[in-house]
C-alpha cells in the first residue's frame, strides 16, 4: 500500500470524492484523511455516513481551492495530495496553480491531479483549462527545486453515470417522456470508464508515478448512436 498517510482530497464531496474515501478508508494504513471543498451542506452529508466516533483519522475542511491561505491551513500535517477540480477556469486554472504552490511550501510529498479526456486536443474552453492545468502539474516538477515532492496527473475518460454526464442526461429524457434524444454528431464516440476504475488507476499513480507523468489508461469507447438507441430504442 501507499507509504504516505496522510491524504487531502480537493473537491472531496464530488462523486470521484465519495467513492475514494469509501475506498481508502477499508486501508488500516492511513493515519489521516482530510476532505476539502467549499459546500457545506454537501460536507454535512458525507459526516453523517462517517461519524467522528466510528472514523477518527476522517476529518472536514471547508474551504475554496481558490483561496491559497486557506489551503495551506488545510495542508498541515498532510502528505499526500489528490487534486479533483470541480468547476471551471477559476479552479481549473487559478486552483490548480494555487494547489501547486501551496504544496511546494507545505511538507506534501505526492500529489496526483485528476484530468480528462477532453484536455486531449482540446476544441472548447473547457478542454483548453484542463490542458492547462495539466501542464502546469507536469511544469512544477520543474520548479520543485531539492524540495521532496512529485506531481503527476491521471487523465481518463468519461466516467459512467457521474454527474451531468451523458447517460444521466439520456435517461431523464427518457423519464420525462420526451421521443428525442440530442446529438451534437453522429460519428461521436465516448471513453467510457466506471467510477471505481478511475479510483484504482489514482491508487496506482500514487504508488507508482515517479512525477510529471500524464498517465492514461487504455478503456473502451463506444458510439453515441449506440448508447443513444440503448437508452431510447423508440426516440
Amino acid at each position: 500500500m501507499i507509504n504516505s498517510t496522510k491524504i487531502l482530497i480537493t473537491g472531496g464531496t464530488g462523486s470521484f470524492g465519495k467513492a475514494f474515501l469509501k475506498k481508502i478508508l477499508c486501508k488500516k494504513s492511513f493515519e489521516r484523511i482530510v476532505i476539502y471543498s467549499r459546500d457545506e451542506l454537501k460536507q454535512w452529508e458525507l459526516q453523517q455516513l462517517y461519524p467522528e466516533n466510528e472514523y477518527p483519522n476522517l476529518r472536514f475542511f471547508i474551504g475554496d481551492i481558490r483561496d491559497q491561505n486557506r489551503l495551506k491551513r488545510a495542508l498541515e500535517n498532510i502528505n499526500t495530495v489528490v487534486y479533483n477540480p470541480m468547476e471551471f477556469v477559476k479552479t481549473n486554472v487559478l486552483g490548480a496553480e494555487n494547489l501547486i504552490q501551496a504544496c511546494l511550501d507545505s511538507e506534501v510529498k505526492n500529489v496526483v491531479s485528476l484530468s480528462t479526456d477532453k484536455a486531449a486536443g482540446p476544441v472548447n474552453l473547457y478542454g483548453a483549462t484542463k490542458l492547462c492545468a495539466d501542464k502546469l502539474f507536469v511544469a512544477a516538477n520543474n520548479i520543485k527545486g531539492n524540495r521532496d515532492i512529485k506531481f503527476s496527473t491521471v487523465r481518463y475518460g468519461n466516467v459512467m453515470g457521474s454527474r451531468g454526464s451523458v447517460i444521466p442526461f439520456f435517461l431523464q429524457k427518457i423519464k420525462n417522456h420526451e421521443r428525442i434524444l440530442p446529438i451534437t454528431s453522429s460519428s461521436m464516440t465516448r471513453f467510457n470508464i466506471s467510477l471505481m476504475e478511475g479510483v484504482n488507476m489514482v491508487l496506482w499513480a500514487l504508488e507508482n508515478s515517479i512525477g510529471g507523468e500524464i498517465l492514461i489508461p487504455k478503456i473502451p469507447s463506444y458510439k453515441i448512436t449506440d448508447l443513444a438507441e440503448a437508452i431510447g430504442p423508440n426516440c
